[in-house]
């Protein structure tokens, strides 16, 4: 009884596993947007796993999907079949859905606003009637906006406009604006820089020595997920150290040469 009771719950695991495994390489083909001549190639360079083979027809599942939609993207991503093959090499259908999710965090833009589109005329309501188109051009070439039309910009920081338009009206000119603007894109490049670099460092090439482990995948891309807000977290702690002291030092030696020339005035004046 005890072995008809195993013979039944095998059979049900492999029914289950044929019902998953149920897509003909045609079928296949029509689920992934892709040719079934590309599907053969791929699995003879060793780049999709083989099929269910059942009563001589190859039959696909999700993994199979899955595995497909990773090679596009990342043909799109630049890719070429060897460095997918690579990259590839050894991964189950778990590794691929892992590849997925450490893809979309490293293409993910790391930004949260949404651009905004602004007419010209909104631009120079918001900035002056004297907008000139220097000033938009120098806006242009520092990836602020773009160009989507005869006289309409899509703005990548909203945020930066709404803090550029204060920073004029409280009497800033606009140049001087752009001027930091750049100061600070080089930067932030620099630091961006930096912290990419520690993680390819101390966790990318780690986990690629030892042979890109299945079971570590989730921890890579969790650790990518939270260099996020932990860059943007130190970052802003820094320059707030940073600000403080330079403000306190510059404003310092103001009010030293303020008062250096008090003196002099009350003397010109008797």
């Amino acid at each position: 009884m005890e072995r008809e009771s195993l013979r039944v719950i095998g059979r049900d695991d492999a029914d289950e596993e044929a019902h998953e495994n149920a897509l003909t390489v045609e079928q296949l083909a029509a689920e992934s947007g892709m040719t079934v001549r590309n599907i053969r190639a791929h699995q003879a360079r060793g780049l999709l796993p083989p099929p269910d083979v059942r009563q001589r027809v190859g039959y696909y599942g999700p993994g199979h999907v899955t595995r497909l939609e990773l090679i596009s993207q990342l043909q799109a991503d630049g890719f070429n079949l060897k460095g997918i093959e690579r990259l590839l090499e050894g991964a189950s259908g778990e590794a691929s859905a892992a590849i997925m999710s450490f893809r979309r965090a490293i293409t993910e833009p790391f930004e949260s606003e949404t651009p905004q589109i602004f007419t010209l005329s909104e631009l120079r309501e918001r900035f002056g009637e004297d907008t000139a188109p220097l000033l938009l051009r120098r806006a242009i070439k520092l990836e602020l906006m773009a160009p989507v039309g005869p006289a309409s910009f899509e703005v990548a920081s909203p945020r930066l406009l709404e803090i550029a338009g204060e920073m004029i009206e409280r009497g800033v000119p606009a140049e001087a604006l752009l001027d930091v603007v750049d100061v600070m894109k080089r930067s932030s490049g620099y630091v961006a820089e930096a912290f990419a670099q520690l993680f390819v460092t101390w966790v990318w090439q780690p986990f690629e020595e030892k042979g890109r482990p299945e079971e570590e995948w989730t921890e890579v891309v969790e650790a990518i997920q939270r260099m996020r807000p932990v860059a943007s977290q130190a970052l802003e702690a820094m320059f707030q150290m940073t600000m403080t002291k330079t403000v306190e030092d510059e404003f310092g030696r103001e009010l030293q040469r303020m008062s250096g020339r008090e003196p002099s005035k009350r003397r010109k004046k008797r």
